[in-house]
């Protein structure tokens, strides 16, 4: 997993409420187990018509927002069922970070474990993002991790809180089984002590 640090990108604006993960990638994509090959299809019920052509109107779809890697939502965003396959289909497409006031527990937490930073703020200030959001590519926001703070392109900043173990796991690139290499040494040794102890397991 790639380490988050700081970001600064265009942010897409999505005042929709309560999207939730069937919207986000809907259930007829979930037959893969690869976290790859997933973007193409995210918010697909929005993006296309029955034809499979983009819709024009799609924010996603649109030139300024393309390459966003910034998504202001609006609020209890990822709600619905628990599939992993949400946040693997916005990080695929290169969403890194989603802003809104709220999220669904489950798809929250999912975030974190795929490099992805949710950050929730009070509705006036995701008011403020949003706005300036609508602005296209030629405003770009900044987050910052380290001091957990959002700018937007106008150098408006907000602060956010985020749990001290989850931050640390995006500032380093871990994942559960990055965390589980960093205990490597100590597993080892446990491992050659176990078998010195008990060689008939």
């Amino acid at each position: 997993m790639d380490k988050f640090e700081k970001l600064t990108g265009i942010a897409a604006p999505m005042p929709l409420v309560n999207i939730d993960t069937d919207m986000i990638i809907p259930k007829v994509f979930l037959k893969t187990i690869k976290r790859s090959g997933l973007g193409v299809n995210l918010f697909d019920e929005m993006r296309y018509d029955r034809q499979g052509n983009e819709i024009p109107d799609f924010v996603l779809n649109q030139p300024q927002y393309r390459e966003a890697e910034i998504l202001v939502a609006g609020d209890n965003f990822g709600c619905g069922s628990s599939r992993e396959h949400a946040p693997w289909a916005l990080k695929d497409f290169g969403i890194k970070s989603v802003i809104s006031t709220s999220f669904a527990d489950i798809f929250y937490n999912n975030c974190f474990k795929n490099g992805i930073l949710p950050i929730v703020l009070p509705q006036e200030a995701v008011d403020v993002l949003m706005k300036d959001a609508e602005k296209g590519s030629n405003a770009r926001m900044i987050v910052d991790l380290e001091h957990q703070t959002v700018s937007s392109s106008e150098g408006e900043t907000f602060s956010f809180e985020v749990d001290p173990f989850k931050k640390h796991c995006l500032l380093e690139g871990l994942d559960d089984i990055g965390l589980s290499l960093e205990k490597a040494p100590a597993i080892d040794s446990y491992e050659q002590k176990m078998a010195q102890a008990r060689p008939w397991v």
